[in-house]
């Protein structure tokens, strides 16, 4: 077979142009004297005014002047038996710019004549916030554009806010980034907020509805607007397109610039979970994530309901128990609707959306007892609705959310291997039936573009991408999402070779015979020319060329001296060419009867290592040897040494071994060859004209061993095999791998050509997902039988090296080490830490410590003192140990010497307050190297061991009381000391306990109903201050007793408002921060109120002048409205006595006009215009009158006439 070796060491390359360019082809030959023939559309071009042809050597180049759309085609390059094919793409010329700008604005001066039409003849707009809205814009595909809006914040307390919106609800600002900028820029001197969205080389996807909607305390306005995204040469169509009004939808898709998270082809099946619940607990930052999340369609809709449900209701005689505010069910579940009424006699209604339901199979009404139920069968999305339950004039409402469940992928995807050219279907299945799916080629989106290279297909729940035809480009990783999951599956596409089956071979004929020449090739699609000495064969009534399947025949009829010569066959698109040769013989041959001897038609006879046939272990062996003679002769096959002179006759043999003679043919058959039937065969054919014999040699090949894996990456792995026992007589000139995804029955083939080393590096596997690999050995004669599947195994990156190693503590043999976890953990779980240390100048590492540590932080002892020491930490998981993250520089082992230093808390720096009995706890900590000594005292004295705990560490010392008494109260002292270096420092106790009784209470005087009380404070306060005293008094006929004074601070006091004629007695308890004396002090004595008579004189009072002028308390704003709905102005007025109010327009009276009505309640005045029109507006006035003035307010009312949609 002739090695495919092109003609051509330079290729020609497709081109594109624009109308009217000159476009020049060039290309290089091998051999500089090679005659090139240029064609277009298979026809030959020849030089002159639209084609220049030119040869320099071995350069030779087409140049096409003045392109035209026509030029647009297929071209071609022949040289010798190679062919090189090539395109030519043409562009229209950019000619109609200037009448898509004509268009543009005229579009522009119609939209903005026909807002003018609408709008009211007026200066300002009381409501609107906009000076200057965003207008509707085009766009080419990669051009930018801007959108600007503007706010004059002058009558504005506070910063305006701005959104902008594609589409209903989606907020763009979370989308900013490289296709989307949003600016804000404020003019201090004309107090005008400038915002601007900037769209940066548009996508088709990008055109569709937009909105923009500013916001300040009770102020909003809102503005709508379109983008329209024009593609390419069709912009003359998109601009009449737009002329026309409609729209082309889209989605702004920025799915691209969000950080990629990691794959997974398992998707964990989750809790179900109440989004109602998730909206109420919720930001209002973090709705559009969870709209997302849970495939909410209608979010400003939902969030519209979520805020009325969030409205307070009153309690209902009718209803014992109401609908909740809102339930939720998924998708084809049933749902129960359960209310308690007060009267289990009274009839209730359903509403669904407002519409009364009736009853049907899907909704079922029940009434038991007080219980009233709606029921509704097999949910589906037109059941997500308002629901209200209607009894009498009472009702309740709920909201009813409909879940869709989230799309799973129940069949992933399978990694495929095609060749160059081939249609590739990536097939998935999902669990929903018409779900949408979004496809992905290494992490970007795929989308319909214009030369259709990609489709997608939906049969159901299958969802498919189809490539028509594969190239190199294709190769990747291809992910298809869905809101639930995702599978991933990656396409190689290798290069077509093709194999010639059977090659032409040379013949000799005789006059008036027939000639065939006839090949074989391996593609059934690839087509040919046949050329006789370097000229096409053209089909005759004596030539024929036909083409089935892989069979290309070139049959010549009636065979005459002039056809003979060289013929070659030369596949299309393929630089090589199969060649044979035609001779002409013209013999008288005279008839003689005679008897053939037998003849066996084998290329080798046994005698050369051509003649080994190698077969598989297990494999069937079927040798086929054609054999002539006359008459038809008799076959013996034979197996055995001929140095032994042994023969076996294989018709004898067992059931395994079978002999067959046909026609021409004698066939031997061996079924599951093992390596008992390697050896010599023989066959023999023999009739009365002689004999013939020939020798086949029969080798068997057992599979390679099992692959193993030594080693496995990110998304690689290491492994290594045993050559097979047998090469089958030929040495193994290499190896062929195979991998597939565990759960998979599709094997991908690593290699084309065979690998000769016995370890092999196997890439491009994906992170977290199983795999196993097999291996076949090739040699010579063919490919062996796969092995055994390798152990499975799963990709997994080491992790990357632990992060902020530093020491943290040191000590004459110890020293204590931290470090941060690695900032990549890959898809394996963290196994633990690695420790190791070497003295500085040496390369060996010792371990720490025996296995591997969970713990960041680490304390190594029994270290060399005063040794220089480096330090390093590795984290491992499945793939072994990461790279090794090392300290700046070495470590001197020894203690560092630190000045002793004590660290008071805060609130210990002021004097600490404990009850009596309660504990005392102290944790004082501090620092300092070595260990310091530390020595506590009380009022300069040492601790009493009995009453007092002392413990201390390394970094702190505590002082502990478990009952404190009040002889702990004092001043104490902790002194630190290291060496001659001291620190010390002083807290402050004071334990508090209740105060005694105050003392001496006495009857200081009576008179009328009241008694002046005297006495002294207690001896014993408690060791604290106090706060006040408990007076109180009892009547001595009853002896309750009643507080007069809670927290009274002196120690005297009048106890006022006594009875007439009764006898009352007094007690005292002291009080401070522990709380009130155990005992009280009495008084000794009791008071007596006498009865004495006296005449009540009433104080007199002068009237009060209550009369007050009238005042407007809140103002009329002055509004803009719309004509034919009706409007109201409203205010409110104090004044006593009530005032007059009257209502002018333009300082006309109104109040008998029949248009307006005026109501008064309250002091809230407001008038009320019924269905205003233009003439209704101007200055309105409400004026109020009583006795003692008036006063006055006024507003503009502005009517304007209601705007119709485009």
């Amino acid at each position: 077979l002739p090695s495919p070796v092109s003609a051509f060491a330079k290729k020609p390359k497709t081109q594109v142009a624009e109308e009217g360019a000159t476009v020049v082809f060039e290309t290089e030959t091998e051999k500089p004297d090679a005659k090139v023939r240029w064609q277009c559309n298979t026809k030959d071009l020849v030089s002159d005014d639209k084609y220049v042809i030119k040869a320099d050597g071995n350069k030779h180049s087409l140049t096409i002047q003045a392109v035209t759309k026509e030029d647009g085609t297929a071209y071609a390059v022949i040289a010798g038996g190679s062919k090189v094919k090539f395109d030519l793409k043409v562009k229209e010329k950019e000619v109609m710019e200037e009448v898509k700008l004509e268009l543009k604005e005229k579009v522009k001066e119609e939209v903005k004549e026909k807002k003018e039409s609408q709008a009211p003849d007026t200066k300002t707009d009381l409501t609107g916030l906009f000076t200057e809205k965003p207008q509707s814009g085009e766009v080419t595909v990669g051009e930018n554009i801007n959108f600007v809006a503007k706010v004059n914040a002058a009558s504005l307390l506070k910063k305006p806010t701005i959104k902008w919106f594609k589409g209903k609800w989606m907020d763009l600002a979370s989308k900013s980034g490289k296709n989307l900028q949003l600016k804000e820029l404020y003019d201090r001197n004309s107090k005008v907020y400038t915002f601007e969205m900037q769209i940066i080389e548009a996508k088709p996807s990008f055109a569709g509805a937009y909105r923009c909607e500013v916001s300040s305390r009770d102020k909003f306005d809102s503005c709508n607007f379109d983008l329209t995204v024009h593609g390419g040469i069709h912009c003359f169509d998109r601009v009449l397109t737009f002329m026309d009004g409609s729209e082309e939808a889209g989605e702004l898709d920025f799915s691209a610039l969000l950080k990629k998270s990691a794959s997974k082809s398992q998707v964990k099946s989750e809790p179900d979970e109440d989004v109602w619940e998730i909206l109420q607990k919720a930001k209002a930052s973090e709705y559009e994530k969870i709209a997302f999340q849970y495939g909410i369609t209608d979010l400003r809709g939902m969030l519209k309901r979520l805020k009325k449900m969030k409205k307070e209701e009153k309690k209902s005689e009718v209803f014992l128990k109401k609908l909740d505010p809102a339930y939720q069910v998924e998708k084809g579940h049933k749902m129960k609707l359960c209310i308690e009424v007060a009267n289990e006699d009274v009839d209730v209604k359903w509403l669904k959306n407002g519409q009364e339901i009736q009853s049907t199979g899907r909704y079922i009404f029940e009434s038991v007892g007080n219980k009233r139920y709606l029921t509704i069968n097999h949910c589906s999305l037109s059941d997500d609705a308002t629901y209200t339950c209607v009894v009498g004039d009472e009702k309740c409402t709920t909201e009813l959310f409909v879940k869709e469940p989230p799309v799973t992928i129940t069949s992933n995807l399978e990694d495929q291997m095609v060749m160059k050219g081939e249609r590739v279907e990536l097939e998935c299945e999902v669990s929903e039936e018409g779900a949408t799916v979004k496809w992905e080629k290494d992490g970007v989106e795929l989308t319909r573009d214009e030369s259709f290279k990609y489709r997608f297909k939906k049969d159901g729940r299958k969802h498919v991408l189809i490539i028509n035809e594969a190239t190199k480009e294709d190769c990747g990783h291809y992910t298809v999402k869905t809101n639930g999951g995702e599978s991933m599956a990656e396409l190689m596409v290798s290069e077509k070779e093709l194999e010639v089956y059977q090659n032409i071979a040379d013949l000799t004929v005789k006059a008036k015979d027939e000639a065939v020449f006839k090949c074989e090739v391996s593609d059934e699609t690839v087509k040919g020319i046949w050329y006789k000495n370097g000229v096409e064969v053209k089909a005759d009534a004596r030539t024929h060329i036909t083409h089935i399947g892989r069979i290309h025949k070139l049959t010549i009829d009636d065979v005459k001296p002039e056809d003979q010569g060289d013929y070659t066959f030369v596949p299309e698109g393929y630089a090589f060419n199969l060649s044979a040769k035609l001779n002409f013989l013209e013999v008288k041959i005279d008839y003689v009867p005679r008897q053939d001897p037998p003849k066996i038609h084998l290329d080798c006879m046994g005698h050369t290592a051509d003649s080994t046939i190698m077969v598989v272990a297990g494999n069937k062996l079927r040798l086929d040897v054609p054999i002539t003679g006359d008459p038809a002769p008799t076959v013996v096959w034979t197996k055995g040494e001929k140095v032994k002179l042994l023969v076996f006759l294989i018709s004898h043999a067992d059931g395994r071994l079978h002999v067959e003679s046909t026609k021409g043919h004698c066939i031997f058959t061996i079924e599951g060859a093992d390596k008992q039937d390697e050896g010599l065969y023989s066959v023999i054919v023999r009739n009365p004209a002689g004999e013939d014999k020939a020798d086949i040699n029969v080798k068997v090949v057992d599979p390679p061993s099992a692959p193993r894996i030594l080693s496995v990456g990110e998304d690689s792995c290491v492994v290594q095999w045993d050559p097979p026992k047998s090469d089958g007589g030929n040495p193994v000139i290499g190896y062929v791998l195979e991998r597939k995804k565990k759960k998979s029955y599709r094997w991908m083939r690593l290699n084309f050509d065979p690998y000769t080393d016995t370890t092999y590096e196997a890439k491009r596997m994906i992170e977290g997902v199983e795999y196993e690999m097999r291996v076949y050995a090739v040699n010579a004669i063919g490919m062996s039988r796969h092995s055994a599947a390798s152990q499975s195994f799963i990709p997994v990156a080491p992790t990357s090296e632990p992060v902020g190693l530093c020491v943290d503590d040191i000590s004459d043999t110890t020293i204590s080490l931290k470090w941060r976890t690695p900032e990549h953990l890959g898809s394996s779980e963290l196994d633990g830490y690695g420790v190791e240390y070497c003295k500085e100048g040496s390369d060996e590492w010792v371990p720490a410590f025996e296995g591997l540590t969970e713990r960041t932080s680490v304390i190594i002892r029994d270290l060399p003192t005063g040794e220089k020491m480096q330090f390093r930490v590795r984290a491992y998981n499945t793939a072994g140990p990461s790279a090794p993250t090392s300290l700046a520089q070495a470590v001197t082992i020894r203690e560092i010497m630190q000045k002793p230093k004590i660290w008071i808390p805060r609130n210990l720096r002021q004097t600490l307050t404990k009850k009596v009995e309660e504990t005392i706890n102290l944790v004082i900590p501090f620092q300092g190297k070595p260990r310091p000594v530390i020595t506590w005292s009380k009022d300069g004295e040492p601790l009493n061991p009995k009453q007092v705990s002392v413990r201390n560490s390394d970094t702190d010392t505590i002082l502990f009381i478990r009952k404190s008494e009040r002889k702990d109260s004092g001043k104490y002292e902790v002194k630190l000391q290291i060496e001659n270096v001291e620190d010390t420092a002083s807290i402050s106790i004071q334990i508090v306990d209740l105060p005694g009784s105050p003392e001496k209470l006495k009857i200081m005087d009576v008179w009328g109903f009241n008694v002046a009380l005297e006495w002294k404070p207690p001896k014993d306060n408690g060791n604290c201050e106090i706060t006040g005293y408990m007076v109180q008094k009892a009547d001595k006929k009853t002896m309750e007793w009643y507080t007069v004074y809670e927290l009274y601070r002196r120690t005297n006091c009048v106890v006022a408002d006594l009875i007439m004629g009764n006898e009352y007695i007094f007690r005292i308890y002291a009080v401070n921060m522990v709380g009130l004396s155990l005992e009280p002090c009495f008084s000794a004595d009791s008071a007596y109120i006498q009865k004495t008579g006296f005449e009540y004189k009433p104080p007199t009072y002068k009237e009060h002048d209550f009369s007050e002028a009238p005042k407007f308390t809140h103002p009329l704003v002055s509004r803009s409205v719309i004509a034919g709905y009706n409007a109201t102005l409203s205010c409110s007025v104090r004044g006593i006595p009530k005032p007059k109010v009257t209502w002018y327009k333009n300082k006309m009276d109104i109040s008998n006009e029949a248009k307006y009505r005026m109501f008064s309640k309250l002091g809230i005045l407001t008038l009320e215009i019924r269905k205003p029109c233009l003439f209704d507006g101007g200055v309105y006035m409400c004026k109020a009158v009583n006795a003692s003035g008036e006063d006055v307010v006024e507003c503009k009312l502005e009517i304007r006439e209601p705007q119709t949609g485009k």
